[in-house]
């Protein structure tokens, strides 16, 4: 069936040129022509069934011996813990700790933070004697306080990390800058935790007299109990996507308890490490008393997990590209066509005819085919984006927590980037009337992007993500980039340089052009 046409004006008069009566006569022609909504209802199921059997594919076998209500990740034996807010954290660590009960303050001057980092990659453990001298740039060491050792517990910590200074931070997602520079045996650094109830706070000095605020917690919840003292850890350090074990090495003097019922005895306890660690550690923790100073030697993080595609990790969006992909091109193919087709049977003519403001007859086209590939795609998210992680987790693997508020937004972000590749296409092929032509643009200019940026790495697939129209493919970011934490942020992990409304708005930037460019055009030349 060929697309109708708007009617020629009655008695020679100009039909309404109001945009509701527009917009009714595209979607007229657009829903009349049955082989156009069967040709994008086929694109909605096979974008479903891309998307299902991308989750249901992943198996990573059983995993035995875990803990009760431990996560398998893919490697037999390993969990990933779960924070405060059922957020995925890495917490490993060596700790010097003593009970500290009520109210208290716990004290000490770190003299020097030294390091080493493995020389083989990340997938495999660590081995101290295949190591050279480098202190990673997050590695920590300072004053720790919480309810518990157990991983995942809440804490705060006032600590000297490798180049970032100073740093306050609680519950692994929380991170507050103090004072800049290093720790060097020229340029010691004291450091102090108080707790006053469920508050928090850490102090750092020069001297161990004047005392500066760096940042304060409330840790609701904390027991009347709870275990202070020394810690030090040291994450991956990557060259880079290859990230390599370290090991930091950190000097304590004048450690003093003040307040609070608190034992004598101190503890030295590796948190977290061996088959419990979320990634390779460099070697266990260990620590010793060397005059009147401790020495303590640590590897790994305490902070939020972003560690996807390592180990079977997967995330809420991580079986939706594919189904994507192929849902873009379909709506291209169908936009090019509601478009060329008028084209090339001389029914645009009587189109501009009746409707001369071209410009609002391009804007109704896009929002007719814009709507109606929304509408399919979001039916499709709204089941398959709560369904993926269901999947991948029955078959074995881990997924990332996320919130049903990061969820909604996955879903309506996919859809809503199908919908502006049907707008632009629209655009596209208004300028160059031929469908074999505005498909080739389309594609390209929405595809050719993100595969180039998944080819290539470093510096260049990070601008192509940030100033192409594949930016708005960081509407699936599912785990969010943490400053405070040391990780190869790219493409290939899982992650868009940008954040996902910002990616969204360089899509609509494109878009928004492409149907500037296609006004003038239409405008400029006869029809």
């Amino acid at each position: 069936m060929s697309p109708t046409s708007a009617p020629p004006p009655p008695n020679g008069k100009p039909a309404s040129n109001s945009f509701q009566s527009v917009l009714w006569a595209e979607w007229t022609k657009f829903s009349t022509v049955r082989g156009w909504i069967i040709t994008l209802v086929f694109g909605a199921a096979a974008t479903f069934f891309l998307c299902y059997e991308t989750a249901a594919g992943p198996h990573t076998g059983g995993c035995t011996g875990l803990p009760a209500g431990a996560a398998c990740t893919g490697a037999p034996g390993t969990v990933v813990p779960t924070g405060p807010g059922g957020v995925a954290v890495a917490d490993s660590y060596e700790f010097v700790h003593r009970p500290l009960a009520r109210d208290g303050t716990v004290t000490a001057e770190i003299t020097s933070l030294a390091g080493v980092t493995s020389t083989n990659a990340s997938n495999v453990q660590g081995s101290p004697s295949a190591s050279r001298p480098g202190l990673a740039s997050w590695a920590k060491a300072g004053l720790l306080l919480t309810p518990s050792t157990t991983q995942g517990s809440a804490y705060a910590a006032v600590m000297a990390t490798g180049s970032h200074g100073i740093r306050f931070q609680y519950n692994y997602t929380h991170d507050t800058p103090g004072v800049a520079g290093t720790v060097t045996t020229a340029t010691p650094r004291w450091l102090r935790l108080a707790r006053s109830g469920d508050s928090i706070t850490g102090y750092a000095s020069i001297n161990g007299h004047r005392w500066t605020e760096v940042g304060s917690a409330d840790l609701s919840g904390l027991p009347a109990t709870v275990q202070v003292g020394l810690f030090v850890t040291s994450p991956l350090m990557f060259q880079g996507d290859t990230g390599y074990p370290t090991l930091a090495t950190a000097t304590f003097g004048h450690l003093r308890v003040d307040g609070g019922a608190a034992s004598s005895s101190w503890l030295g306890q590796a948190v977290g490490t061996g088959r419990t660690a979320f990634y390779p550690t460099l070697a266990s923790g260990s620590y010793h008393h060397s005059g009147r100073s401790v020495v303590l030697s640590g590897s790994g993080d305490i902070g939020p997990a972003v560690v996807q595609g390592l180990m079977g990790t997967h995330t809420a969006s991580s079986s939706l590209l594919l189904g994507l992909i192929v849902g873009v091109l379909v709506v291209i193919v169908v936009a090019a066509m509601f478009v060329t087709t008028e084209y090339r049977r001389g029914l645009i003519r009587t189109t501009f005819t009746a409707i001369p403001a071209r410009g609002q007859v391009l804007a109704a086209k896009g929002l007719v085919v814009g709507a109606v590939a929304f509408v399919l795609s979001l039916a499709v998210m709204a089941v398959i984006v709560p369904l993926g992680p269901h999947l991948l987790r029955a078959n074995g693997n881990y997924v990332f927590a996320a919130t049903t508020l990061t969820e909604v937004r996955i879903a309506i972000g996919a859809s809503a980037v199908v919908a502006m590749a049907a707008i632009t296409a629209i655009a596209l092929s208004a300028m160059l009337r031929r469908a074999a032509a505005a498909i080739t643009a389309g594609a390209a200019i929405f595809l050719l992007p993100f595969i180039l940026a998944s080819a290539v790495s470093g510096g260049a697939s990070e601008w192509l993500l940030r100033l192409t129209p594949a930016a708005g493919l960081s509407m699936l970011q599912a785990v969010p980039h943490y400053d405070q934490v040391s990780y190869a942020y790219t493409l290939g992990n899982g992650y868009y340089p940008l954040t996902p409304l910002t990616g969204f708005a360089v899509l609509c930037g494109y878009t928004l052009l492409a149907l500037a460019a296609a006004t003038v055009v239409l405008n400029r030349r006869d029809a």
